[in-house]
Formats: structure tokens, C-alpha cells, sequence
């Protein structure tokens, strides 16, 4: 039986309040059997609307400040994170890092907000999920400088080149591919899809973001994780069983996650 898991997805967002249920059901028959769901605080709180969706859906969720909302982040902010992790209702901190193509928020201020969250997971042993666009040498640098080996995590939707993947690989971070891998024109990304270790492979979707093909233009939604690990494993020469069964090990192994779902029980 084909499983997959979604290790980034959003669909909490109001894109997905009218059909949220079919949304899973539809994952479910794709053969995803869990997902993560990815919560970031901003001036609609965010991360709570994740949590209550999560805890309804009974899947594991994450926090934190993404680099567009940095700006946001307050004292406040990191002991609601704090308190959040303490109760065991989260599995990782993020996504969080540096976004220099759209500079949401001032550089100096994504950098110093993504220091204390490599900070905060580390204290709180959680995993963290890493966001970087345009800013490689520098997302490597910081998790390097601030010890992100202690707290290990993922670089979620990977657009970097094979300098930020190796430098990752040598924290003991996994490397997550969505649907970017499969753009013609994302020869860098499928070449890193390639030599990634299989035990540090993960895939994803993003959703509501960046649909992969053939259904680009549309909402993104967890069940089209399969076509990103079908070219995934077209890069590498395997089968999309294999890399199904490999992911969801990575997925579970990163995150602390017991198995569960499969047979379709379950709400994923």
C-alpha cells in the first residue's frame, strides 16, 4: 500500500474552511496517512487558528514566527511559544528563518528573531523548521552559529543550492522538496533532490501554496504531495513506494511521531 506523509502544509487557512473534511478525504485516497500542519504568529494569531484545526483534525502542528511577520514578534510571543511546548501541543518550532526576496520584515530584524527561535528550540529540545529564500549563506551561518545541531530540524520547501544542502546535511537537518522540484526550469533543486541521503529526505506541499504539476494555478492541497514524491523519486531512480515508506519513517523520526492512520483509520 502507497503511504505518504505532507511535512509542511497550511490548511488551516480560510482557503480550505469550505471543504476542509474533503480536503482529507481526498489525501486519505492519495495515500497520505499524516501531515504536518505548519502555524505562524501574526496579526491574525495564526498559530492559535493552527492549533484548534490541528486538535480537531488530532494532527501534530508546529509554531512559530515566520520572517514575513518578524516584525511581530515580541517578548509575549516567545513565552506563548514557551508555554505552548511545555503543554506538549506542539512537535516543532517554526517555520522561522530569513526571507530576503520579499522583505516583509527589515533584515535586521528577521535575523535577530530567527536567532531566538534556533535559541528557543534548542531550550525546548524541539525541532526546527527553517524557511530561506534568497538567503542561503546566511540561514546556514546563523544555524551554525547558534548551534542548531542541538535541536535538529528541516529545511522545508528547498530552493537553495547543493553549499546550503550540504551545510544542512552536516547539522543533522533533513531537506524537504515541494512541488518547486518538478518546474522545468529547477535544475539546481532536482540536483539536490538527487544526492540528498535517503534518511534525511522529506517532501511536502506547502499548501495552499505552490501546486505542483499537473495542477499548477490551483489551490494546493495535501493529496498532490504524491506527485512530488513521484518526481522525487524519478530523480533518484526509485520507486514512489519506496520513497513513500523512506519519508514517512524521516517524518516521524524528526518530529517524534508514533505511527498511526494507516488502513485508513484515523482522521488523515
Amino acid at each position: 500500500m502507497l503511504t505518504l506523509v505532507d511535512s509542511h502544509c497550511h490548511i488551516d487557512m480560510p482557503q480550505f474552511d469550505a471543504d476542509r473534511d474533503a480536503v482529507l478525504a481526498r489525501a486519505r485516497e492519495a495515500g497520505v496517512v499524516d501531515m504536518l500542519l505548519v502555524g505562524g504568529v501574526d496579526e491574525e494569531k495564526g498559530h492559535l487558528r493552527a492549533l484548534r484545526v490541528a486538535e480537531a483534525l488530532e494532527l501534530p502542528v508546529s509554531a512559530g514566527v515566520h520572517p514575513h511577520e518578524a516584525r511581530l514578534a515580541t517578548a509575549t510571543t516567545w513565552d506563548e511559544l514557551r508555554g505552548l511546548a511545555r503543554e506538549g501541543r506542539i512537535v516543532a518550532i517554526g517555520e522561522a528563518g530569513l526571507d530576503f526576496h520579499y522583505d516583509h520584515s527589515p533584515r535586521p530584524v528577521q535575523r535577530e528573531v530567527f536567532r531566538l527561535q534556533v535559541r528557543l528550540a534548542r531550550e525546548l529540545g524541539l525541532p526546527l523548521i527553517v524557511h530561506t529564500r534568497e538567503a542561503d549563506d546566511e540561514t546556514a551561518g546563523i544555524l551554525e552559529e547558534e548551534g542548531a545541531r542541538e535541536a535538529g530540524g528541516v529545511v522545508h520547501c528547498f530552493t537553495g543550492g547543493p553549499e546550503l544542502a550540504r551545510r544542512a546535511l552536516d547539522l543533522g537537518f533533513y531537506v524537504s522538496f515541494s512541488g518547486i522540484v518538478a518546474f522545468p526550469r529547477a535544475e539546481g533543486i532536482q540536483h539536490v533532490a538527487r544526492t540528498v541521503p535517503e534518511d534525511r529526505l522529506l517532501v511536502e506541499t506547502d499548501a495552499p501554496f505552490l501546486a505542483p504539476l499537473p495542477h499548477r494555478g490551483k489551490r494546493n492541497e495535501p493529496a498532490f504531495v504524491v506527485e512530488v514524491a513521484r518526481k522525487v523519486a524519478a530523480l533518484r531512480g526509485q520507486g514512489l513506494e519506496e520513497i513513500g515508506r523512506a519519508t514517512l519513517a524521516n517524518f516521524r523520526r524528526l518530529f517524534g511521531l508514533s505511527a498511526r492512520n494507516e488502513g485508513g483509520s484515523g482522521q488523515v
